[in-house]
């Protein structure tokens, strides 16, 4: 899939939110090495850099545009294309970081166990993770999938609509090799601006996948139909703006 700077910053400061409230909760006060997995455009990972500043960080994705862009605007920064779920570090990390990346991935079962060996004892994991995959936001782009002559091509994006798992699971998961483990979800009700502001969120991290999979004219015909029935699930309000209520995963495991 090519990732679209643009429209995925479109909403950067509500997607850098989540990310803020876990750099908040990690606890290392000192850390030598640093790599943030699924880096995207590096606004995040410039952030890591700041809060640790003597550290060596590292931006990896598996998105040429995204490091693109996180090369132009972040230069000074080490940035490596590479797939998280296959990729090696060289050297144990004492924070790898992740931020709304690992959903996009399956078998949680093996990553994140292989991701957790990767940390220095006393080191730290730490994932956000969107976790709205029940909200109308997401079961009525299945919805609209089903809809029309398109559901031949969008089949397959249907059968793992739920890749986060429960919060039990990550703990019963990882538990054994950590020395503590913090789970907590957030509800952001985030306060969008502009037409259709819920489809122009989806159309650059969610939606995606779907329109890139059909080809014009059914492309804008799918695209219709969802936003079609996200306007009355997500009404937009006299002022202009629609409410998009968010919910997010979140661990800080210490190893």
């Amino acid at each position: 899939m090519t990732w679209n700077p643009e429209q995925y910053l479109r909403f950067d400061q509500h997607r850098l939110r989540p990310a803020l409230d876990l750099i908040q909760r990690i606890p290392l006060e000192h850390a030598a090495q640093i790599v943030d997995l699924g880096c995207g455009t590096g606004n995040i990972t410039t952030l890591l850099q700041q809060r640790w500043k003597t550290a060596q960080v590292l931006g990896v994705d598996s998105s040429s545009s995204m490091l693109a862009r996180a090369h132009q605007d972040y230069p000074q920064s080490q940035w490596l294309k590479a797939n998280i779920q296959t990729w090696q570090a060289t050297e144990s990390c004492d924070l790898l970081f992740s931020n709304a990346a690992l959903h996009w991935l399956p078998d949680h079962a093996h990553l994140l166990p292989r991701l957790l060996s990767m940390v220095k004892a006393g080191g730290v994991l730490a994932i956000q993770m969107p976790n709205n995959f029940a909200a109308p936001s997401h079961t009525l782009m299945m919805q609209a999938a089903r809809n029309g002559g398109w559901f031949p091509r969008l089949e397959a994006f249907l059968i793992n609509t739920s890749p986060v798992h429960r919060p039990a699971f990550y703990y019963d998961l990882l538990i054994a090799e950590a020395q503590h483990i913090e789970i907590w979800e957030t509800e952001y009700w985030q306060v969008l601006v502009g037409n259709d502001a819920v489809a122009e969120w989806t159309k650059g991290t969610g939606l995606k996948p779907l329109l890139d999979a059909l080809e014009e004219p059914a492309r804008h015909q799918f695209e219709q139909e969802y936003r079609r029935l996200l306007a009355t699930a997500y009404p937009q309000r006299a002022d202009g703006t629609t409410l998009f209520p968010f919910k997010r995963l979140f661990m800080v495991i210490q190893k």
